[in-house]
């Protein structure tokens, strides 16, 4: 066997081993995982709280146990033993206390494999050729350095464009058949489709290398320590990484109101038209909610961005990952210790060491007492009912004036004393009226002279007042004239 096929088939042999997607297709069960699967979580609902998914699959389960087939764990067991398969990924809601789960890229990719065995698509579409032609036409033009070249080739551009509306203008206008559209139409949800599977992709990168990063950081010594001083930097190396810069950009482009505005217009022309009326009921939905479910997946991949990226930050900045690195290295000297120790001693031989470990009491399930939640609630106490009483008008105003400022009398006392005088400053007035209110009063009056814009004549005034113990207190406040009546 030549070597590059030796090669090749230890490297597919390594990939059978360890690759989830294959791991998931050649499974005993696949059919049933892949169903379940792309049932519940490969549609609209991409993601789910666990109560809410295990309560689909019992019931998809009694269904199926109905018709013979031998299940004999739970939704939950099973959901378990997928997330540890790595089929399903399990995450914490930030809002809540409940989990949710969704596929995995791999279980992802496995669902689009069968698809594609299900209904295969064509390998050589009018639309796949034209798209491709389209793509590598651009970026030939985009990546020309020679000017006059391009020019040509836009000003070639330009005459075919003048020369379709010229025909359009006279009435020549040639539309797509029915046929042909459909088959571009087809081509377009087929390539929409796989987009999610992007997005899990790309979570599942950043996951990966927000673990590489966190090891970095157990791993940097004196010699090797750029992670621990970029981050020091305050550089996030998440966002400036590959896969962050792709992403960015990505959600740049996504995020143009412009582009956004287009893309559904286009939308909502191509599904009124006559020959999508043969698109499935799922399709549809999948056009119309094609960017409102990007956007979603693009903000959910970007707070989970900024969370990896902020917590790595936290890891090296609080000084957490020393005490891990700590108990790294100890961990890795006891392992290396038992290593060179085991031809000598027995896993079994007595140590004579005594280790004082906590301890959970045993006891019997007989002395357990159950928590009744009526134990802790309080005392029921009997509601007095007493009789209503006549409203008495004063006895409110004379709790209102406690607690509020009377601005209706101070406007008042303003208006008179400018009216008799011409003028008037906040000492004036409390000299002709005097607080009420004590220093609620003054405070009112300073009030007053700021919202109305009073003149400011410079410098301070002395106030005087009694309060509610006859005792007279004086202040200096600054000297602000009334000039004319406030409303």
């Amino acid at each position: 066997m030549p070597a590059s096929a030796r090669a090749r088939t230890l490297a597919l042999e390594r990939t059978l081993r360890d690759d989830v997607t294959w791991r998931l297709l050649r499974a005993d069960n696949a059919p049933l995982i892949l169903a379940m699967l792309d049932t519940h979580l490969g549609g609209e609902e991409r993601r789910l709280p666990a109560a809410e998914l295990y309560a689909l699959i019992d019931a998809d389960l009694d269904d199926l146990r109905a018709l013979g087939q031998d299940l004999p764990l739970t939704a939950q067991r099973y959901c378990a033993d997928w997330r540890k398969a790595g089929f399903l990924v399990r995450r914490p809601t930030p809002d809540t206390r409940e989990e949710t789960f969704e596929l995995s890229q791999a279980a992802a990719a496995a669902i689009r494999v069968v698809a594609g065995l299900e209904a295969p698509r064509s390998h050589a579409t009018e639309s796949r050729l034209m798209s491709i032609a389209s793509q590598l036409s651009r970026l030939a033009s985009e990546t020309d350095p020679d000017a006059s070249r391009r020019l040509r080739e836009l000003q070639a551009e330009r005459d075919r464009i003048d020369g379709a509306i010229e025909r359009i203008a006279s009435g020549d206008v040639e539309v797509l058949s029915a046929e042909r559209a459909q088959e571009r139409l087809a081509e377009i949800v087929a390539q929409a489709a796989e987009v999610p599977a992007d997005f899990a992709r790309v979570r599942a990168e950043f996951d990966e290398l927000n673990r590489v990063l966190r090891q970095e950081v157990l791993d940097s010594d004196a010699s090797h320590r750029h992670v621990l001083d970029e981050v020091f930097r305050g550089v996030d190396l998440i966002e400036e990484s590959g896969a962050g810069r792709t992403f960015r950009a990505f959600s740049q482009l996504l995020l143009d109101e412009e582009l956004g505005a287009a893309f559904d217009d286009d939308v909502e022309r191509v599904v009124e038209q006559p020959f999508a009326g043969q698109l499935p009921g799922p399709q549809r939905r999948l056009l119309r909610r094609f960017l409102r479910t990007l956007k979603q997946d693009n903000a959910e991949i970007n707070r989970a961005l900024t969370g990896f990226a902020r917590g790595l930050r936290r890891y090296v900045q609080s000084q957490e990952f020393q005490r891990d690195r700590e108990l790294r290295k100890l961990l890795r000297a006891s392992l290396t210790a038992g290593i060179a120790a085991a031809p000598q001693v027995r896993p079994w031989a007595p140590t004579h060491v005594t280790l004082d470990v906590p301890a959970v009491g045993m006891s019997s399930v007989g002395a357990l007492r159950l928590y009744d939640p009526a134990d802790d609630l309080p005392t029921v106490v009997s509601v007095a009912e007493n009789e209503p009483e006549e409203l008495d008008l004063e006895v409110l105003r004379a709790i209102t004036r406690q607690t509020e400022i009377d601005f209706t009398e101070l406007t008042a006392n303003v208006n008179a004393t400018v009216q008799l005088l011409g003028r008037a400053s906040v000492g004036t007035v409390l000299e002709h009226h005097p607080a009420t209110q004590g220093v609620a009063s003054v405070a009112g009056l300073l009030a007053l002279a700021e919202s109305t814009f009073a003149a400011d004549a410079g410098g301070v005034e002395t106030v005087s007042w009694s309060g509610l113990d006859d005792v007279t207190r004086s202040a200096v406040v600054p000297h602000r004239v009334f000039e004319r009546m406030i409303g």
